[in-house]
């Protein structure tokens, strides 16, 4: 199933991350860059054009038809300092939305800046540090 339609393709495999498909009468080349199992996604390369997808099997499917698609989703309720460190700069302000892999912040530890990147997507409802804070480790920075 491609977007909810059956589909019958003639798909011969060239090598390990490789194939060759005919449907419709059209040739792709289909080339596999990054595969996810965890999450379920992949990048492919088709005809020289990048695509992400998202593969769903029959359970997922189950899922979403119960509405119970999001039980897997972290739940994330705040960021704590991963080391002790300061604080050089605060990208996200109270009240935002923000996407899983967002940065949130650069804290600066041993000589090194390490920019801290939301888990998950959520909504920043408190920040307790400023740039130019010191930080402990495990100290809590955002809530969410």
């Amino acid at each position: 199933m491609v977007n909810g339609d059956c589909v019958t393709a003639d798909i011969k495999q060239l090598n390990a991350t490789s194939w060759h498909i005919i449907n419709n009468l059209q040739s792709y080349n289909v080339e596999i860059i990054n595969f996810s199992s965890s999450e379920k996604t992949a990048e492919i390369k088709v005809n020289n054009n990048i695509y992400t997808i998202t593969a769903k099997d029959q359970f997922d499917i189950l899922l979403d038809r119960l509405g119970l698609s999001n039980l897997n989703a972290a739940k994330v309720s705040e960021i704590k300092a991963p080391m002790p460190g300061m604080v050089l700069k605060v990208f996200v302000s109270e009240g935002v939305s923000v996407k899983k892999g967002d940065n949130l912040f650069i804290l600066e530890a041993m000589k090194m800046e390490n920019i801290i990147k939301a888990p998950a997507e959520v909504i920043v409802k408190t920040i307790k540090i400023k740039p130019g804070d010191k930080v402990e480790k495990g100290q809590i920075l955002m809530m969410f």
